[in-house]
């Protein structure tokens, strides 16, 4: 790809958010979303927003969880922080499983050469590969 084939990249300059970000350095972080207009104002007709995150420690290793506090204020947004999480991590799990789920729905077998099913010489038909759809 050329430069001239690449995209023009633009900040959309309505939608600017100034971001402070409160961790305690072990459970996770959240993140203050403050609107502001262009010039850096603030952006009064716009609510802040508040976002969280933490990590689920898993055998594959940490998996980062992403969730939004129904909140007005800091402090307000610190308390709802472990309900919001535990939401989170509720909803990616549930995410996960579904992706599992489909994963496993499209696994394909070959078809068998024998017509009853078996397997000739020890191995599977067809080499033996799993095809996804």
């Amino acid at each position: 790809m050329s430069a001239n084939e690449l995209p023009e990249i633009k900040l959309d300059c309505e939608n600017l958010y100034l971001e402070e970000t409160f961790t305690d350095q072990r459970a996770g972080m959240l993140r203050r979303m403050t609107p502001v207009k262009k010039d850096g104002s603030p952006d009064t007709g716009r609510p802040t927003l508040f976002l969280g995150q933490t990590q689920l420690l898993t055998q594959m290793g940490a998996l980062p969880i992403s969730f939004e506090v129904e909140a007005a204020t800091l402090e307000e947004a610190l308390e709802k922080y472990p309900e919001a999480a535990k939401a989170g991590i509720e909803q990616t799990l549930s995410e996960l499983q579904e992706m599992r789920r489909e994963a496993a729905s499209s696994l394909v077998l070959p078809e068998s050469g024998m017509g009853g099913g078996g397997m000739p010489g020890g191995g599977m038909p067809g080499g033996g590969k799993i095809q996804l759809r």
